[in-house]
């Protein structure tokens, strides 16, 4: 969470919690160690900010996903990197009482008029760079929009001397307004609320990525949340333990939209516990090709039930193309070659299936299932063909 603890700030309890994940560039990163995907026990663990004692870290790194206790507050004054020594000023005199998150009441923001705001960044920097933290995730920044609270907790990861990737959340009603900023200062941001595993959550991504997929670009990922898959609900906010409730297709369609949209694949499950399956889905490594290497991601067709999404490979002389079908019942798909970027073709394959699709023609055609999707790849036939 941004800003100070209301407890320390009005005098009767010191620390201060800030969530810090692990890395994750757009591309996914099961089993590597610094994932907080697979330290975490579930979506709610890896993702939400959960406060825990921090007493549970003593001697050694705390788990990324952990809120932790920032020593700017347990000591009562706040540290000055540019005084190089403390500020005699408490929490209390850098706290804004009328900025306080919506959903979880425990912090103030802070009030970045008055000095020390800056600095108690700072010393949150620091503190993050001494432990060898590489992901930074920033909950209650955009909605509403925090314009000072990112600059400044930005300015703080830059100022701390390590290479720190900084993700900012939820992204409620996020406007294209705000693009330059975000770029300027993050790596990653929220373009929704929380996404859980009900086929609605999953569906409204739809418009998101088409408005947000075009201006992605190294560095600067649109993130479309985190993946309700395998094995939830843990200590969940909302829902009991449980494998996901999406359908096989749904959780096709959304490994098939997140990476023809190029946002962030982050694992919100718990991978030793879930079925292979759901491995199965996040190793896929042509489909992983498309969020690594591909370009001019965008949404080309919307009509009904009907999107489609197209992409050119970087890697290879090829195209992607993704056919959703967002109705109740399965549908027999026919769309024109040329609407999908292409005349010709060398071969059409599922990448799901692995099944190859008729090459020749001016349509393409395919039976999709409900909510599902085939995930295509284009093979350009060569030049002198």
């Amino acid at each position: 969470m941004r800003g100070v603890p209301r407890l320390a700030a009005d005098g009767r309890r010191r620390g201060s919690q800030v969530t810090a994940d692990s890395d994750s560039p757009p591309a996914a990163k099961g089993s590597a160690p610094r994932q907080a995907a697979e330290r975490s026990g579930s979506q709610q663990a890896a993702e939400r900010s959960i406060s825990r004692p921090a007493a549970e870290h003593s001697g050694s790194r705390p788990a990324a996903e952990h809120s932790v206790a920032a020593p700017a507050a347990d000591c009562g004054v706040i540290p000055s990197t540019a005084a190089g020594g403390l500020l005699d000023l408490g929490l209390g005199d850098i706290a804004d009482r009328d900025a306080v998150c919506p959903w979880n009441s425990d912090n103030y923001g802070l009030d970045h008029d008055r000095a020390g705001a800056q600095d108690y960044y700072d010393s949150l920097g620091t503190l993050f760079a001494g432990w060898g933290v590489d992901f930074v995730k920033a909950d209650d920044m955009l909605w509403p929009y925090h314009e000072r609270e990112i600059a400044a907790f930005a300015t703080a990861l830059r100022r701390s001397g390590r290479e720190m990737t900084l993700s900012l959340s939820p992204g409620r009603a996020m406007s294209l307004e705000r693009l330059d900023h975000l770029r300027a200062n993050a790596a990653m941001w929220r373009i929704s609320d929380d996404l859980w595993d009900r086929w609605e959550d999953v569906e409204a991504q739809f418009a998101r990525l088409a408005a947000w997929a075009p201006h992605a670009r190294p560095g600067a990922w649109p993130d479309a949340d985190m993946l309700p898959l395998g094995h939830i609900g843990i200590r969940a906010e909302r829902g009991d333990d449980r494998m996901s409730l999406l359908t096989p297709d749904e959780q096709r369609t959304l490994i098939s939209l997140w990476c023809l949209g190029r946002s962030p694949l982050m694992m919100g499950g718990d991978l030793p516990t879930s079925p292979a399956e759901t491995i199965a889905l996040l190793t896929n490594t042509a489909v992983l090709d498309i969020l690594r290497s591909s370009h001019n991601n965008r949404q080309v067709i919307r009509d009904g039930a009907l999107v489609a999404w197209t992409a050119e490979a970087t890697d290879r002389d090829a195209r992607y193309a993704g056919l959703f079908n967002l109705d109740n019942h399965p549908t027999a798909i026919r769309v024109r070659a040329a609407d999908l970027g292409f005349h010709r073709a060398a071969a059409i394959t599922d990448l799901w299936t692995d099944e190859t699709l008729p090459a020749n023609g001016p349509d393409l055609s395919a039976e999709v299932p409900a909510h599902g999707c085939r995930l295509l790849r284009i093979d350009q036939p060569a030049t002198n063909a």
